[in-house]
């Protein structure tokens, strides 16, 4: 009489481990952008917001400013008494933090390295100033620009790029 043993083979379980290996990586590839991605979502996220200040300078008559740490950046505006209001009554322009990572790493007005108190005004008539910021990750690198006319451009260099930043 032979006797039927149940369970599972070594080689079934190696197989499902296996499995249960490849889907996990996947799903952190998936929630977990790499370097460059997360640096390309933060910068075009940062580029639209400021372009959205200096249109809302121009629409409201208010002269806004951007102001920045290593760590993150918010937004200003003139109050009628002369004096600078962290923006309140738009979420979009609220004061933010950056993602672990990310950082941003320098500013330049006008041709001009900026080394003390990140801040770029947008006056509510006439032209703003050309600026770019510079944001990293890791080895990935950044850069949001904008003309005196406005024209906003985001371009992000990955490690392997010889970047100068």
């Amino acid at each position: 009489m032979h006797v039927r043993q149940s369970g599972f083979t070594l080689l079934e379980i190696m197989v499902v481990v296996l499995i249960m290996g490849l889907i996990a990586s996947l799903v952190s590839v998936v929630v977990a952008p790499d370097q460059r991605g997360l640096l390309n979502v933060e910068s075009q996220r940062l580029a639209q917001l400021l372009d959205l200040a200096t249109a809302q300078a121009r629409v409201t008559g208010t002269s806004m400013a951007w102001f920045a740490d290593a760590s993150g950046y918010g937004f200003e505006q003139l109050t009628p008494d002369r004096a600078w209001q962290a923006v309140t009554d738009n979420d979009a322009l609220r004061t933010r933090q950056l993602p672990a990572g990310v950082s941003i790493s320098g500013l330049l007005l006008e041709n001009n390295p900026v080394t003390e108190d990140m801040r770029v005004e947008f006056p509510a008539y006439g032209q703003t100033s050309a600026f770019t910021v510079y944001l990293s990750n890791g080895l990935a690198r950044s850069e949001v620009s904008i003309s005196p006319v406005g024209i906003v451009n985001v371009v992000v260099h990955s490690g392997n790029d010889n970047a100068t930043r």
